[in-house]
């Protein structure tokens, strides 16, 4: 810029003097109060239901476009709280501002499987566009579902259906589960009547297969007898009121799963006395026992009698040398292991554990036929087990490697059989008085 001079001879330039200027700005709280104001997104949210209406489509397209707008991921509760019960709950369930609510939620919708598929589509789609919402959806699962005393019978049971199906979905994990065992919801029964709804559509919606296995993923599968109060947790009340509710397949699996746990306490207790060295006859009796009290029939407890053998053994890690160690300590336990294969079915059971735990420790995998072999001398395993399991009852774990092993040993088998056989066959002729001229026709045939 040119610089003027002036009558006095100074330049214009000189009359300007820098002076600090303070420039205010909003703080960041008021910023971000001003940005994020919680009661803003709150009506937002009910404005845009409330003009959707109960065209569930048209929500599910209301709540994509509100999320480049509104910030789900700091109000992700309040969101959630709004499309299951129509405004923001309060500790308990009630809802907190009874101005601005909506009567377009879940809770309002009717109580029929069909309504609730399709809110859960609603909440499937909402989270597959927002993937960081998943976590803060099963959190106001968990959450809802320790209010639900605060909420009616029919919205219990709404709630029930949708989070059976969300299950089902994959949507949220059967962790959620563990809200129900809360004392305050249990004592008055209201875990259970919850549960049968929740069970009944999550095996609509799947099987109890994939019910079973979800639940043993986060292991809520041997949890179940808590949603009763601590005088009503026994197989028995379980599996008659969930029968009387229409889940016999419920009560089966609950059976199943106590029978399980029964096992495996046998079998700690089975180690431990290994452990201390009890002689086998205390063990026999109180295997014997337990298999009274639990109804375990003899081919269950083989294998968990074989299971408790080969694990109270810290086994060497070189191939050549674990042979020789699992020979000497199955010798030292097979009295133990013949006590509990008197039938057929009992020792195909023993052989078919061997070949498995061989397989399973690859360490083992050259023991297999000397195991066998010990155990057929030591009276634990018969011929015809042997020959049985080598015909048909083998499975597939190494089996080509297991029957190779196995071959010249069930070869010498079946010709010992067959001289069995004739040898009977010689005594059964003498027996019945027949004439020289036929025993020495039967000894030329032999």
């Amino acid at each position: 810029r040119r610089c003027h001079t002036n009558k006095q001879g100074l330049s214009e330039r000189a009359h300007f003097r820098k002076v600090p200027v303070l420039i205010l700005k909003p703080t960041i709280l008021e910023d971000e109060k001003e940005r994020f104001d919680p009661t803003q997104f709150q009506e937002s949210i009910v404005q845009g239901l409330n003009q959707t209406g109960s065209d569930l489509e048209a929500v599910a397209k209301f709540l994509d476009a509100s999320g480049a707008k509104l910030d789900y991921r700091r109000y992700a509760e309040t969101l959630f709280d709004i499309l299951v019960a129509g405004g923001m709950l309060a500790p308990g369930g009630s809802i907190s501002d009874d101005l601005t609510r909506t009567e377009f939620c879940l809770f309002t919708a009717q109580e029929d499987l069909e309504t609730m598929q399709a809110y859960a589509q609603v909440f499937n789609k909402l989270i597959r566009r927002y993937k960081y919402l998943e976590k803060g959806f099963e959190e106001e699962i968990k959450k809802l579902l320790l209010f639900l005393k605060g909420f009616t019978e029919s919205e219990r049971n709404k709630l029930a259906m949708l989070t059976g199906i969300l299950l089902a979905n994959g949507n949220i994990s059967a962790a959620v589960i563990g809200s129900l065992f809360n004392e305050n919801v249990v004592k008055e029964g209201v875990s259970a009547a919850f549960a049968v709804k929740l069970f009944k559509s999550w095996i609509y919606e799947r099987d109890i297969n994939a019910v079973a296995v979800a639940l043993r993923k986060v292991s809520m599968d041997n949890r179940l007898m808590e949603l009763f109060p601590a005088n009503k947790r026994s197989c028995e009340h379980f599996s008659k009121y969930f029968t009387d509710a229409g889940l016999k397949e419920l009560s089966d699996f609950a059976r199943n799963q106590e029978a399980i746990g029964s096992r495996k306490e046998l079998q700690k207790e089975l180690q431990e006395m290994m452990a201390r060295g009890d002689n086998f006859k205390d063990i026999i009796a109180y295997v014997r026992e337990e298999m009274k009290k639990t109804s375990i029939s003899e081919q269950l407890m083989i294998g968990i009698v074989w299971s408790s053998v080969m694990s109270c053994v810290e086994w060497n890690k070189k191939e050549e040398l674990v042979c020789e160690q699992s020979i000497k300590h199955l010798k030292q336990y097979s009295p133990l292991l013949k006590a509990f294969t008197s039938q057929g079915a009992s020792e195909i059971i023993l052989l078919v554990k061997i070949q498995e735990y061989c397989y399973d420790n690859i360490h083992f995998m050259k023991a297999f036929q000397k195991i066998v072999v010990l155990l057929y001398k030591a009276d634990v395993l018969s011929e015809e087990a042997i020959l049985k399991w080598y015909a048909e009852a083998h499975v597939a774990k190494g089996k080509s490697v297991f029957l190779e092993q196995m071959k010249k040993f069930v070869e010498w088998l079946k010709n010992a059989e067959e001289g069995k056989k004739k040898r009977r066959l010689i005594s059964c002729l003498f027996e019945n008085d027949l004439n020289i001229h036929v025993a020495v026709n039967c000894n030329v045939l032999i």
